[in-house]
C-alpha cells in the first residue's frame, strides 16, 4: 500500500480536509494581534491646519499596540462551522479507508488469479501431452492403414486447440502480474517471485451477523455518512447567518508624535468596543445561501440512501452468486468422480488387453477437462468471496466523531428540525 497513487491522493484530501478543519477552528474564538510601526510624513502647508501654525511640517509618528477581539457565538455558527469541518475530515478518512480496501481487494483477486492460471496452466500441459500420444497413435494407425487419414487430421487439430488454450493461460498470467505490479505502484520487474500454491478453500454461507448494521460499516457508506453530517453543519451555518453577530474588541498601545516620548505614561492609548452586527437588507442573499445548504443537505442524504441500497444490493447479490457457484461445485464434484471411473475402468481394459490406449487417454483427456472447469469455478468462488468481503466492508472500523456518536449509527442528529433531518 505503501506506493499506490490511489491511496495517495486519497490521503492528500484526508490532509486537506484536517488542515481545513485547523482553519476553521481557528478563525473562531479570541483572536489577539499585535502591532508595532514607525512613520515619518510630511503635513501638507495648505492643508487643513497650515503648518505656519503648528510650527513644523515634517513629524514623526510611532504607534506600539494590542488588539483582541472575541466574537460570542450565541447561535452556534461557529461550533457548527467547526462541526462540519470535522465531519469533512471524517468523511475523507473514510474515503481513504474506501481506496485501501478496493486496492487490498482488487491485489488479493489479481494474486489469486494469477494462481488459478498456474492450476490450469498445469492441467493444460497434461492435455497437451495426452493429446500429443493421441495424435502419435493416430499417425500410427494410419500409416498401418487401419484408420482413414482424417483421424491423424482431428487429432492434430485437437492437440493444436490445447496448445492454444496452454498460450492464452500463460498470457494470462503475465497479465496478471503486470496488472498487479500496477495496482502496487512497481514496475513489474520489483514483484517477489510468485510460487505456485493451492487455491483457498471459501464458505459459501453468509455470515450470521450480515445485517444492515454490519454493511453500515462499510467505508463508503461511513463516508456518505459523514457528508451528511457536513451538510446538516452548514446548514445550520447558514440558518445561523439571519441572526446578529455580537462581538467585542479591545485595543492598548502607546502613541506619539515625539519618538523620546513614546513609552512614557502620557502615550498610553486605550479603546473598547462592543459591536452587534444585525442583517437587515440582504437581497435575498441569507435566503438563497439557507435554500442551496437544504438542497445540498437533500442531495447528500439521497446520496446517502442510495448508497446504503447500493451496498445492500451488492451484498445479496455476491451472496447469491456463492451459493450458485458453490451448488455448481457439487456438481461439477460429481461429474469428476464419475470421469474418474471411467478412467479407472478404461486402464483395467487396457492393462486386460481388450482395448488399446485410445481408450484411457479419451477418458484422461475428459477428465482433465473436467478438473480445469473446476479449477475455473474454484477461481470464481474466491473471487466472490473477495467481492463479498469487501460488500461487507472489509473489516473497517468506523471511528466515532466529535459528539461521541459512530458515523454509521441510523440515529436523526438532533438540529432545528427541517423536512430534509427527518428524511436521513
Amino acid at each position: 500500500m505503501q506506493q499506490s497513487p490511489d491511496l495517495q491522493q486519497a490521503h492528500s484530501r484526508v490532509v486537506n480536509a484536517e488542515q481545513s478543519a485547523r482553519l476553521v477552528a481557528a478563525q473562531a474564538g479570541l483572536t489577539v494581534n499585535g502591532s508595532a510601526q514607525v512613520a515619518r510624513q510630511r503635513l501638507s502647508e495648505h492643508g487643513l491646519i497650515p503648518t505656519r501654525f503648528l510650527g513644523f511640517t515634517w513629524y514623526n509618528q510611532a504607534d506600539l499596540g494590542l488588539q483582541a477581539q472575541y466574537t460570542f457565538d450565541w447561535w452556534g455558527k461557529q461550533r457548527s462551522a467547526i462541526a462540519a469541518a470535522l465531519d469533512e475530515a471524517h468523511a475523507a478518512e473514510a474515503e481513504r479507508s474506501a481506496a485501501a480496501l478496493t486496492i487490498q481487494v482488487a491485489v488479493a483477486d489479481m494474486y489469486f488469479g494469477w494462481q488459478a492460471d498456474q492450476a490450469q496452466l498445469a492441467l493444460s500441459n497434461q492435455m497437451v501431452r495426452t493429446q500429443q500420444q493421441l495424435a502419435q497413435i493416430a499417425g500410427l494407425r494410419v500409416a498401418q492403414g487401419v484408420d482413414l487419414p482424417d483421424t491423424v487430421q482431428q487429432a492434430q487439430a485437437r492437440l493444436a486447440a490445447a496448445r492454444e488454450l496452454q498460450l492464452a493461460i500463460r498470457g494470462s498470467a503475465e497479465v496478471r502480474k503486470v496488472a498487479l505490479a500496477a495496482l502496487l505502484g512497481i514496475s513489474p520487474a520489483a514483484l517477489p517471485v510468485l510460487q505456485p500454491r493451492p487455491l483457498p478453500e471459501v464458505d459459501s454461507r453468509v455470515p450470521d451477523n450480515a445485517r444492515l448494521d454490519l454493511i453500515a460499516r462499510r467505508p463508503d457508506i461511513a463516508a456518505s455518512r459523514w457528508q451528511v453530517e457536513a451538510a446538516l453543519r452548514q446548514t445550520e451555518v447558514a440558518r445561523a447567518q439571519f441572526f446578529p453577530d455580537i462581538s467585542i474588541s479591545a485595543m492598548t498601545g502607546l502613541s506619539s508624535i515625539d519618538l523620546g516620548k513614546l513609552i512614557n505614561a502620557g502615550s498610553r492609548t486605550f479603546a473598547l468596543t462592543p459591536a452587534l452586527h444585525l442583517p437587515i437588507f440582504e437581497g435575498g442573499r441569507l435566503q438563497a445561501n439557507y435554500g442551496v445548504s437544504k438542497a445540498r443537505l437533500a442531495a447528500t442524504v439521497a446520496q446517502y440512501n442510495s448508497t446504503v441500497v447500493g451496498a445492500a444490493r451488492d451484498v445479496a447479490t455476491q451472496a447469491l452468486m456463492a451459493q450458485q457457484i458453490a451448488a455448481r461445485r457439487q456438481q461439477q464434484a460429481l461429474r469428476i468422480a464419475a470421469d474418474e471411473r471411467l478412467l479407472a475402468s478404461a486402464r483395467a481394459r487396457e492393462r486386460q488387453g481388450v482395448t488399446d490406449a485410445r481408450a484411457s487417454l479419451a477418458a484422461a483427456a475428459q477428465l482433465l477437462q473436467q478438473r480445469d472447469d473446476a479449477a475455473a469455478l474454484q477461481a470464481q468462488a474466491v473471487s466472490t468471496d473477495l467481492a463479498l468481503i469487501k460488500a461487507l466492508g472489509g473489516g473497517y472500523h468506523v471511528p466515532l466523531d466529535h459528539r461521541g456518536a459512530s458515523a454509521a449509527s441510523p440515529t436523526t442528529p438532533t438540529s432545528s428540525g427541517d423536512d430534509a433531518h427527518e428524511r436521513h
